[in-house]
């Protein structure tokens, strides 16, 4: 290697001193900055660069993205985390095992394409997923779509990261810097071309999620109509019985056929031939 690599967490005691006598003001600040979102910046001879990458350790979410701030120049690149980043193991193993890059567009370009074939995987995985939902909501609208809710805001959180990224390894890729050669910008290009094909393939997914979840909302309020319109049906038939039924059981003089004893059965039979007729009716205007 033909550079020096300085690696830090970024609650290191001793990094704010480091920083103070190695690192010009204006990058010490970006290195050390508790939020950040990605970003590429020409700063002198040396390129300010914040990425994120998918967060793959045990036992955390993998749409809560990974910060990594780097400090870049021709001699030297400082880099600080604060959870652990596989792209960067991967660079660490290489430079144990004898073949690490050897210049610092190679080191970037390494770093950019292990971040983006993860950010790439995760992107596929959340597409093959909503395949999964799409086609038990359009085989079966009753299905299992527990995992809807969840993906859609495991898509959001990926995508207010992705965004920025796709821009910021764009903007690298184009940048005039002495720190990369011509080579190095012509490498960096594909990673920033999948970062945005990534990108497309998150709003599809954000946009087909949107689909499903109006497909479901508009078979729900079809559910609800088509069981209060049988209600309303049901309704119409028992509205006349219960006039019926209720006037003829008062407790009044003068209530015909209280004398005779058929005239229960005849009362019977009258609403059951209301409640045919209603049926017939209601059959005839096409309400059935």
């Amino acid at each position: 290697m033909n550079f020096q690599w300085h690696h830090f967490e970024l609650g290191d005691p001793t990094l704010p001193d480091w920083l103070s006598a190695n690192v010009p003001e204006i990058a010490a600040a970006a290195l050390v900055q508790s939020e950040t979102r990605p970003r590429c910046d020409r700063l002198g001879d040396g390129i300010i660069l914040n990425l994120r990458g998918v967060n793959m350790n045990e036992g955390q979410h993998i749409d809560d993205m990974v910060s990594l701030r780097l400090w870049v120049t021709s001699e030297m690149i400082v880099t600080v985390r604060m959870r652990r980043i596989f792209a960067l193991e991967d660079i660490r193993t290489q430079i144990t095992e004898g073949h690490g890059p050897e210049t610092v567009g190679n080191f970037l370009t390494k770093l950019v394409t292990g971040l983006t074939d993860r950010i790439e995987n995760t992107a596929m995985r959340l597409t093959a997923t909503t395949d999964d939902i799409e086609d038990t909501v359009l085989e079966n609208s009753s299905g299992d779509v527990t995992g809807l809710g969840p993906l859609r805001h495991s898509t959001i959180k990926l995508r207010r990261y992705i965004g920025p990224q796709k821009d910021a390894l764009a903007k690298l890729a184009a940048l005039d810097s002495p720190v990369l050669t011509e080579a190095d910008r012509l490498q960096l290009r594909e990673p920033a071309n999948r970062m945005a094909l990534a990108l497309e393939a998150l709003d599809a997914v954000r946009d087909r999620l949107v689909g499903l979840q109006d497909h479901l909302d508009i078979q729900v309020a079809l559910n609800q109509g088509r069981n209060g319109y049988v209600l309303s049906l049901i309704a119409g038939v028992f509205l006349p019985l219960g006039f019926l039924t209720g006037l003829f059981g008062m407790n009044v003089a003068g209530l015909p056929g209280t004398e005779w004893p058929m005239s229960f059965a005849l009362l019977c039979f009258a609403m059951l031939g209301v409640a045919l007729g209603l049926v017939a009716l209601f059959k005839w205007l096409d309400w059935l």
